[in-house]
Formats: structure tokens, sequence, C-alpha cells
């Protein structure tokens, strides 16, 4: 039997474009039994500026990872190009695109990304739903290979020094 304990907290924010999107989610992965919490916009904004509420969604996984907290996060768009960006300037993040149920899973199997971006724009609710689903579900594999690869990317991002 699977427990709310089981699940990652998760963090999510979105923009204009992903709203219904986002609301969506919010009730579904709640009702699920996920820990959601959610980084806005609270309400709609067509000018809104993203970039903090995936930044702040983003910093809020890094923040709950230090503290052992299983936490991964959601980031939501037109097309998901732009939160990504933005998620990915915070220290610890590996955020990925996801356009597909595989892109989604190997996100997290072989790069152990911490957050998702998804494009509300490019996708029915329900299908955006099975990536995210996918990606929320889906381990990393500890394969060595991978490990050392995202060592190397930890490494540039801590110290600026590329390691072959």
């Amino acid at each position: 039997m699977t427990t709310s304990s089981d699940f990652p907290r998760v963090h999510i924010a979105t923009d204009h474009a992903g709203m219904e999107l986002s609301a969506h989610l919010v009730a579904h992965l709640t009702a699920k039994g996920y820990d959601v919490v959610d980084h806005g916009p609270k309400a709609y904004d067509a000018l809104d500026d993203y970039p903090s509420f995936c930044i702040n969604a983003a910093l809020a996984v890094v923040a709950d990872q230090a503290a052992g907290v299983h936490a991964l996060g959601i980031v939501l768009g037109g097309s998901g190009n732009g939160e990504q960006i933005a998620a990915n300037k915070v220290k610890g993040v590996r955020a990925a695109l996801a356009w597909n149920l595989s892109t989604a899973t190997l996100a997290r199997e072989h790069n152990d990304a911490n957050v998702v971006a998804v494009g509300g724009r490019q996708h029915s609710v329900d299908e955006a739903t099975e990536i995210i689903e996918a990606f929320l579900q889906e381990p990393f594999s500890n394969d060595e290979r991978h490990v050392r690869r995202i060592g190397k990317i930890a490494a540039y991002e801590n110290t600026g020094k590329v390691i072959a």
C-alpha cells in the first residue's frame, strides 16, 4: 500500500498560461496524497513575470532536499522553456523540459532532475498530468555513469571549473 510518506513534497509554480493546469495539478496531486506547495501566482495576470514564482519553487525544492525532505518541483508555462531556464538558475536545481513520457522518466532516471517543466499550451490537461506523474514516480537509477556526470555538472556549478 502506498502512503503519503512515499510521495515527494511537490513545489509548483506557473505563469498565466499554466494557471488552469496548475490548479488541476494542485487538486489532483493533493487528492493522490502528495504534499503540494503552490508558489503562485494566486490570480491570473496576463502580464505576470513568471521568474519569481519559478525561482521560489526551485529554491524551496533545494531547501527541502538540503533538510533531508524528499521534494521535487513542477514549473509550468505556455511552452515551459522560460520557466525551466528560471528554475535552472537556482544552485542545485536540475530542471528538465518534458514533452512526453520518455523525456519525463529519463529526466529522473538518468539526470536525477529535481524540477520538471511542462508547457501548458503544448498538451491537454490529461496528457500533461500523465507526463508529470511519470516524472514524480520515476526514481533515479544511481547508475555510476549518471552519478559521475551529475557530479561533473555540480562541480562546474560550484567551482566554475570544467572537469573532463
